[in-house]
């Protein structure tokens, strides 16, 4: 009872608490939204600095409490690729932005797009611009991106890890015996090892084979970069590599791989003599989050005609997913929406996805594959656009990808979890019930599947497998006997999946619209238009509110249960045929 009380309580406090926040934040909503619409003042001689203190996803994630003294988490926010990338090319053309100052220690972001960032920097360096780079500690990915500067700077004890590409995966066999949980595993491909991590102690030999071949593939093509940038010939640079030679700031310097080691005050220092100021004048620094303001991530905004980029982002289910989800109906929308708007005469399909829900990837693929008739659909990989990923840009006119991005894993598995014993042994919980047929409660998780039900289900998941590759192979335009030699659920990189046939080139998403713009014959005059579109600042302010109290409920409900529960409702999504790459792999550089 007294649970009961404490629970209305706390409802009627949110309740309170939300319409007094919404008063306070309403007043704040007109200065707020006149103060982003301003132009930045940019002083001459003015130095753009890029922190990356926050995850780098396709768009940018806002969160609209942030700023405020709320008696509430912050929620998540991101920085976005797109308006990096906007924000530099603005920089380009900016009289006034003399040079770029990237102060970076680790970076949160794929391969993929580290090097679409990169490419930018080199662009605006190649203008006669500065690009410099300092940090205290370099992780290999923040260097990958400081290696385009003109001076690298080190603190003179500080570290820098340029010694490759590792890929991880736990292995939970152990804890599911422990626990006396049975995974039941569907799955067609020896390479597809999304499963591997619930059965095995330990690495197959074909995902170790995999696995291997594209760090190496990922490693070779940004060493290779490295080189172009340092002046180092790869062979040397490879080898610094592989024996790890850089094991302190003096190794690094030594190694050309740095170009000085200061103090930021010496940085701050040199950055004065470049742009000729006097040692007591202060540089007139201006940080990305305020810059950007003023930066438009459209282009030719008088034109009617259109260039739709569809993102989709993170892992897919059907329905309409969330804010770090593909939601198949979401995307499908939109997907048709563009293809009956007369001056959407392109789309771009920006995905970054290790795939999910195989049902879900085939319902977007259809609103492809029929657009693709009636205007040219482009398929922009970025970090990760795998298993149901791919079958999103499989349907595609064309498929771009970086060299160093992960693609392919073409193959689908089916996980049944039996938690009969481990509720019974563990929990006291046993289960019993009727039914009105043999199999009505086939695929049930409180007992294990017998012998026909699991023919049922293999037979099913070897048909969703034959059914994907058969569309792999017709949007192709490939034999079915070879797609199926570069399926069986292996995982490839950008340059891998090149040579084998699954992406037509090279690029970026910049690279894309291009492409896209030029297979409509509209090379010129268009609007670039970001789908779905973003939310205003008053729905932003409403859902985050909805959200956090939301989450406070639950974890005032749940108490130290709450993670628990919040990894079974991870695993509930995993209910129905997966296209999906891993369950937890990670790459660390």
């Amino acid at each position: 009872m007294w649970s009961f009380i404490k629970t209305i309580f706390a409802v009627i406090i949110g309740l309170f608490l939300f319409a007094f926040l919404g008063i306070f934040l309403l007043a704040g909503i007109g200065s707020a939204a006149t103060q982003a619409d301003k132009l930045v003042d940019v002083k001459e001689k003015s130095v753009l600095v890029f922190g990356f203190d926050k995850p780098i996803n396709e768009l940018e994630i806002e969160n609209p409490l942030e700023g405020f003294d709320l008696p509430i988490s912050s929620g998540a926010t991101a920085d976005g690729l797109v308006q990096i990338k906007a924000t530099i090319a603005n920089a380009i053309k900016d009289d006034k932005i003399s040079g770029i100052f990237l102060k970076i220690g680790n970076i949160e972001a794929g391969a993929a797009k580290l090097d679409d960032i990169r490419e930018s920097l080199l662009e605006f360096k190649s203008q006669g611009k500065f690009l410099y780079a300092y940090s205290e500690t370099y992780s290999e990915g923040a260097y990958y991106l400081a290696s385009a500067a003109d001076k690298i700077f080190l603190n003179p004890v500080g570290l820098l890890e340029f010694n490759g590409i590792s890929y991880n995966n736990q292995f939970l066999k152990g804890t599911m015996a422990k626990l006396e949980i049975e995974p039941q595993i569907f799955r067609v491909g020896k390479f597809k090892s999304a499963v591997e991590p619930l059965i095995l102690d330990k690495m197959s030999d074909a995902n170790r084979t995999q696995s291997l071949s594209f760090i190496n593939s990922i490693h070779k093509y940004c060493l290779e970069k490295v080189s172009e940038s340092r002046n180092i010939p790869y062979i040397e640079l490879k080898n610094i590599s592989d024996s790890m030679l850089v094991r302190n700031a003096g190794d690094a310097l030594r190694l050309n791989i740095v170009t000085h080691l200061a103090y930021y005050d010496q940085v701050l220092d040199d950055i004065k003599q470049t742009l000729k100021l006097e040692k007591d004048k202060k540089i007139n620094f201006i940080s990305y989050n305020k810059y950007k303001n003023s930066v438009s991530i459209t282009s030719n905004e008088a034109s009617t005609s259109k260039v739709a980029v569809i993102v989709a982002e993170g892992d897919i289910e059907s329905g309409k997913g969330d804010e770090s989800t593909i939601g198949s109906d979401v995307i499908a929308e939109e997907i048709r929406k563009a293809r009956i708007d007369e001056n959407v005469k392109a789309i771009v399909l920006r995905i970054n996805s290790p795939g999910g829900s195989a049902l879900a990837s085939d319902v977007m693929w259809r609103e492809i594959t029929l657009t693709t008739k009636s205007k040219p659909v482009v398929a922009s990989m970025s970090d990760v656009a795998a298993s149901g990923g791919y079958y999103m840009a499989m349907g595609c006119t064309k498929i771009m990808a970086k060299p160093n991005a992960i693609t392919g894993s073409i193959g689908v598995f089916g996980l049944i979890l039996n938690i009969e014993n481990f509720l019974k042994n563990k929990a006291g919980i046993t289960s019993d019930g009727v039914k009105t047929g043999k199999f009505s409660d086939i695929g049930t998780m409180t007992r294990p599947c017998n012998i026909y039900e699991k023919s049922v289900i293999q037979a099913e998941v070897e048909g969703i497998y034959k059914d994907f590759v058969s569309k792999a192979a017709k949007g192709r335009k490939m034999d079915f006997n070879y797609m199926e030699s570069v399926a069986s659920g292996r995982v490839w990189s950008g340059a891998e999946a090149k040579e084998n046939g699954l992406v037509d080139e090279f690029g970026g998403i910049n690279e894309a619209i291009v492409l896209a713009a030029q297979l409509a014959k509209t090379d010129t005059n268009y609007t670039i238009e970001y789908r779905p579109l973003q939310k205003d600042f008053l729905e932003k302010i409403v859902d985050q509110l909805a959200t956090e109290s939301k989450i406070s409920a639950l974890k005032n409900q749940l108490g130290l249960f709450y993670n628990p529960f919040m990894n079974y409702k991870k695993l509930e999504k995993l209910t129905g045929i997966q296209a999906r790459m891993g369950l937890g792999g990670m790459m660390e550089w």
